[in-house]
């Protein structure tokens, strides 16, 4: 375990640098860790260099101060690139994640060289229903909604065949820190970057779970067709996470498009 003194906070990290390969940099979803990411890496292993963390307030990451904003986890990102010494990177971000890439981007897009967006969009859910989850989070706690999360993490499927996996899932979810799981959702329920994505000027990529019950695929597709020239794709048999359970799919995807816009696969 590697940790870093980013912006006041302790943040865990794990960095697998690969010399003259992209870096691909991968931004986990709401009450998850880097670990959702490993069957991805597994099957780009060698072709790229990787860089996992945890957001503040998620896994093993300290939380800081609270409330966070979508900014506040991009300021961190920047400032662990720059700790890192890594000049420019390839941005992988899940759900808050997307948000947290799309919030790099306009503020330090010399770092970004491609964007990467996985069941995400401009703006997630409405003011309502982040405070209701923010209030359950704090009063009866995470567990209590965790089953219905899953639900729209993984599809029936996932459920009835992979139900080890579920219990595992479940169990991560569940044992986030209420306070970090809560400063998320604010940040949230606060972000909109709308106005912000006609802007992005590299090559980006969006996915999307066809049955993705959070970040629903026409939310999704409105992102991509926001963005100039962006590439569209539907994961088929995939929830919210495709990285846990569609990784081949989604490593097929990453790794397409990568060759498209860099040396990359031979």
């Amino acid at each position: 375990m590697v940790f870093a003194r980013i912006n006041g906070v302790s943040l865990h990290y794990r960095h697998e640098p690969a010399p003259g390969r992209p870096v691909l940099v991968f931004i986990n979803s709401l009450g998850t860790d880097f670990r959702i990411w490993q069957d991805v890496a597994d099957r780009l292993a060698g072709e790229f260099g990787f860089l996992f963390y945890d957001k503040r307030g998620h896994g093993l990451s300290e939380l800081g101060d609270a409330p966070a904003s979508i900014e506040t986890y991009a300021a961190d990102l920047a400032t662990l690139l720059d700790h890192l010494g890594i000049a420019q990177v390839t941005l992988c971000g899940l759900s808050i994640g997307g948000l947290i890439a799309q919030s790099l981007y306009k503020t330090r897009p010399d770092l970004v060289d491609r964007l990467i967006f996985c069941d995400t969009a401009a703006k997630i859910g409405t003011a309502q229903s982040w405070n209701d989850r923010i209030a359950a989070t704090l009063s009866t706690g995470i567990a209590s909604f965790a089953d219905g999360v899953m639900e729209k993490w993984f599809t029936p499927d996932f459920h009835q065949r992979r139900s080890a996996e579920l219990t595992g899932y479940t169990a991560m979810l569940s044992r986030q820190l209420p306070a970090g799981y809560a400063a998320a959702c604010t940040a949230l329920r606060e972000a909109d970057y709308s106005a912000a994505t006609p802007a992005i000027a590299v090559p980006t990529l969006v996915v999307v779970g066809d049955q993705d019950g959070s970040t629903p695929p026409e939310l999704v597709r409105g992102l991509a067709v926001a963005i100039p020239g962006a590439r569209f794709e539907i994961i088929a048999s995939a929830g919210h996470i495709p990285c846990v359970e569609q990784p081949e799919a989604l490593s097929a995807l990453i790794a397409d498009f990568m060759m498209g816009h860099s040396g990359g696969r031979t």
